[in-house]
């Protein structure tokens, strides 16, 4: 049993009360980044029209700085009025000791099963049938950014490929310019590698491996490959000295760094900065090698909270979070694909429109969150940070600790 499950069988579970204006929620979440800022800034604009107001809780740092926070909080007796955690597992305990609510009421009674696309999103929002989270959007990880600018100066064509950009790192380095920009929170290193896999070893791999601990595969000579790979990025990667992935980001938009494996949330950041995609950048959809997104993202939660009048307000903005004129303006500044296929997004730029055809196409795999608990996460972040900060570590070596992972993995 691990620290959590300790906690809460020592603990009673209180009826709590607050003393906050009916009409203020906290909202609690981790998008602090230029594009992010601008993208949650929609949700508040949607939830204050309709007479309650939006109180921002943005933690800096990402999700791995913000997820024991929101858990300590809510444990402790303190919990905010909503909160953003991945689709997938994060919430998994939380649910099962009755900390969250059952938004059950509110997805029938506006349809959600009727409107989610894929169906898989609602489907990480339930269990035993009932929905606990409201899906917001679909962020894929497969993608690859790259600089016009930096290529340009390396006197190099702009790849087409993850093949094409690795054979480009020297040029690059020749010419002063970091090859890829990684940042050294761990979340990164493992997302990286995890591209990989999905886009050279495939996704089927990628799910057997996960999501059905087949360790075999995992110490067999595709997942060697793909550990060669990841050699070879992080030797592209070397000096990149940034810690937070929007500085990565910006080390591409600046020209100082050829290109970034990195979400699709990454878009956020080149609009702000005034970037177009196709004159300024280049975006690869399965690292140019296999058409193929993944369909992870954001939900909702709402914790359980002894007031009426905060509950009622829990339930308008779960509401407000799905309608179709907040999904649009919300999900042009996030970078994000929208929850529902039912509105218009003739305004989206060529890189969100490659990951609406891609959707629409089929060629999805589910998101590593949706395979994996928060454990195994961590895990294989700290593998994945040593290993991509650390060259004494061999491709073999690191592969020896994954196969170890993904055998006693919960």
């Amino acid at each position: 049993m691990n620290t959590f499950k300790l906690f809460l069988a020592g603990a009673s579970v209180l009826a709590l009360s607050t003393s906050v204006n009916a009409t203020d929620l906290e909202v609690t979440h981790w998008w602090t980044s230029g594009g992010e800022a601008a993208a949650v800034a929609e949700f508040a604009k949607a939830f204050d029209a309709t007479g309650h107001k939006w109180v921002d809780g943005a933690i800096a740092g990402g999700g791995g700085t913000a997820r024991p926070i929101v858990v300590s909080r809510i444990i402790g007796g303190d919990p905010m009025g909503a909160f953003q955690f991945n689709h997938g597992r994060q919430a998994e305990e939380l649910i099962e000791a009755g900390l969250l609510r059952d938004m059950t009421d509110v997805a029938e009674r506006e349809g959600w099963k009727d409107i989610v696309n894929p169906p898989s999103l609602l489907d990480a929002c339930t269990i035993d049938g009932r929905i606990y989270c409201a899906p917001v959007n679909i962020h894929s990880w497969q993608w690859v950014w790259l600089s016009h600018a930096a290529f340009e100066k390396a006197g190099v064509a702009v790849p087409t490929s993850w093949d094409e950009f690795a054979a480009a790192g020297k040029a690059l380095r020749d010419a002063g310019i970091q090859p890829l920009a990684l940042g050294g929170q761990p979340w990164q290193s493992s997302g990286l590698f995890n591209v990989l896999m999905a886009t050279l070893a495939g996704p089927d791999v990628l799910t057997k491996i996960y999501g059905e601990k087949d360790a075999d595969l995992a110490a067999g000579p595709e997942m060697a490959k793909v550990f060669q790979a990841a050699s070879d990025a992080r030797s592209m990667a070397e000096g990149s000295n940034v810690q937070d992935w929007n500085q990565a980001t910006n080390l591409v938009i600046t020209g100082k760094a050829g290109g970034q494996i990195m979400g699709d949330w990454a878009q956020g950041e080149f609009a702000v900065a005034g970037q177009t995609a196709g004159t300024d950048y280049t975006c690869l959809p399965g690292l140019g090698m296999r058409e193929i997104i993944s369909t992870g993202g954001d939900a909702f939660y709402f914790p359980v909270i002894d007031n009426a009048e905060i509950t009622a307000a829990q339930d308008v903005l779960a509401a407000t979070l799905l309608k179709p004129e907040t999904q649009v303006a919300f999900n042009l500044k996030k970078g994000s694909l929208p929850i529902r296929g039912d509105i218009d997004l003739s305004a989206a730029n060529d890189c969100m429109k490659e990951g609406l055809g891609i959707l629409a196409k089929g060629n999805t795999m589910p998101d590593v969150n949706m395979l994996n608990t928060e454990d195994t996460n961590n895990q294989l972040n700290d593998l994945f940070v040593q290993f991509f900060q650390d060259a004494s570590i061999t491709p073999e070596a690191a592969q020896e600790r994954f196969v170890e992972i993904v055998r006693n993995k919960d």
